[in-house]
């Protein structure tokens, strides 16, 4: 476990690698919140068109939102509304995996088992954040960030596997989110009024 950085809004964001990468390039330069909002628009005017089957422009609405919103991953994310990216990065995340699932007709289950996972690991996150507990570097490598994910949604459209694909990402991210969670927490040392209350009960 790792301390919390500076600026939580950044780790709330959950890029990964892709986003990080493209962040590098602009080295903090771009402000992140007009970008995000572009993104949201193109997305969400690509899945109004209906055009999120498997040979609709939609599967594509991750790339064009990792180049608006990635390069804005490196900077602090320090002004008066920059807090407001994280939570449109989720509603484009969570609307993008919902939709390409309805309309390939996959079973609502597996449809909210994937968001489950995402839920999860959002909920996760915040809460340690206001712990002061980090979660460590290589969980938003293995996790794909939102940038991955959705470029796995993205991919499963465009070969047609779509049940086998939702099935396979949503009980990795479940494995990899819940087993991380659980140990870190297990590691986790209680607060000094816990263990004095234990002290005294021995």
């Amino acid at each position: 476990m790792t301390p919390v950085p500076g600026s939580t809004v950044v780790a709330y964001r959950d890029d990964g690698p892709l986003s990080r990468a493209m962040g590098l390039l602009v080295a903090g330069q771009l402000p992140p919140l007009p970008p995000v909002i572009a993104g949201t628009f193109v997305t969400g005017v690509l899945l109004v068109l209906g055009v999120a089957g498997t040979d609709g422009l939609a599967v594509f609405a991750p790339a064009v939102t990792l180049l608006l919103a990635g390069p804005g991953s490196s900077h602090s994310h320090d002004g008066r509304v920059d807090w407001l990216v994280p939570p449109i990065l989720r509603l484009i995340e969570y609307t993008f995996v919902a939709a390409c699932g309805f309309a390939h007709e996959v079973h609502p289950v597996l449809i909210f088992l994937l968001l489950g996972a995402l839920a999860f690991h959002h909920y996760d996150l915040v809460y340690r954040l206001r712990q002061h507990v980090y979660p460590p570097p290589w969980l938003g490598s293995l996790g794909l960030g939102w940038d991955g994910r959705m470029m796995a949604v993205s991919l499963v459209a465009l070969s047609g596997w779509m049940t086998g694909g939702y099935v396979v990402l949503a009980l990795y991210l479940w494995g990899l989110f819940g087993w991380e969670s659980l140990t870190c927490w297990l590691a986790a040392p209680r607060s000094g009024a816990q263990a004095a209350e234990a002290g005294t009960q021995d």
